[in-house]
């Protein structure tokens, strides 16, 4: 699946958010001004794809295998220019350093999916107005931040097409080798997110927002650091984990020389994983009328 990149992607998120602070406050329509135009309640469903950058996928957030991910939301727009949405979203990152251009990862050879569920609390602010079912609305553009938690499993596939845990394999001794403890399944992620939202008759929304999550782990794709050396890791973890741990075609070592010890990923720089995404929204709170400004 391709998708159109967005400049807005090599944005800082801080400014974006300094950015909208400015313009949802702005000294000719304050807050107190605004009162409680545009309040309303809405629930929504999304549909998109999630993308990944990481050791497998430095820098490109349309490369890749796409999978669909939805989820469900329901917004309290306080104002025209303020809302809180709380989110769930369940979606699935792949990766195969086959498919990458470097010709390092093509020989490497590793890979991985990893399905992400994630629970998120947002505050959006609207660059102008926006009021569910008026007639006159225009399409607004929005940024947004918040926090989330999430949980993940990165998986690898055997040479029988079936897909296997990798986190209990401590492929990179994780779990068994001197004090590496285990990558935690879960953790907090610091959401940022821009997009575009208009209506569709009287109690109905939509929006497509571009998405992205900082997260404190480097382990999204089960790899970070060095080769471990293959016989401890197949007494330890047996010889499953050996297979998934090094798949490369070839290291470029003199024959019998040990791998341990040369890198496998950058332990440097954390994953991401973020959201291309459609919504459709509806009102749930009072009926439509023509009275806007109430």
């Amino acid at each position: 699946m391709r998708l159109f990149s967005l400049p807005l992607m090599i944005l800082q998120p801080i400014g974006l958010c300094a950015l909208g602070l400015m313009l949802a406050f702005q000294p000719t329509e304050t807050l107190a001004q605004m009162s409680r135009r545009g309040e309303s309640k809405e629930m929504g469903y999304q549909l998109g794809t999630m993308w990944y950058t990481g050791d497998l996928n430095p820098t490109n957030a349309l490369r890749g295998t796409h999978h669909v991910a939805q989820g469900l939301y329901y917004r309290q727009n306080i104002n025209a220019r303020v809302c809180v949405r709380g989110q769930y979203m369940q979606g699935t990152i792949e990766m195969w350093d086959a498919d990458h251009p470097n010709l390092w990862q093509q020989q490497r050879n590793l890979h991985f999916r990893n399905e992400i569920s994630e629970y998120a609390l947002f505050v959006e602010l609207n660059y102008r107005n926006h009021v569910v079912g008026q007639p006159t609305s225009r399409v607004v553009p929005f940024i947004y931040t918040g926090l989330a938690v999430y949980t993940h499993d990165p998986e690898g596939q055997d040479d029988f097409g079936n897909w296997q845990p990798l986190q209990p394999l401590g492929t990179e001794g994780q779990g068994w080798f001197q004090d590496v403890d285990p990558y935690l399944l879960g953790g907090v992620a610091l959401p940022f997110g821009v997009g575009w939202k208009g209506t569709l008759g009287s109690a109905m929304s939509f929006q497509v927002e571009y998405a992205w999550r900082k997260v404190w782990t480097d382990y999204l794709d089960d790899v970070s650091t060095v080769y471990m050396n293959p016989s401890l890791l197949r007494e330890a973890r047996g010889q499953i984990a050996v297979d998934f741990a090094d798949r490369a075609l070839s290291h470029n070592l003199p024959q019998g020389a040990p791998i341990e010890g040369l890198q496998r990923g950058d332990p440097g720089r954390n994953d991401r994983y973020g959201y291309f995404l459609f919504s459709l929204g509806f009102r749930v709170s009072k009926k439509a009328t023509t009275c806007w400004e109430q």
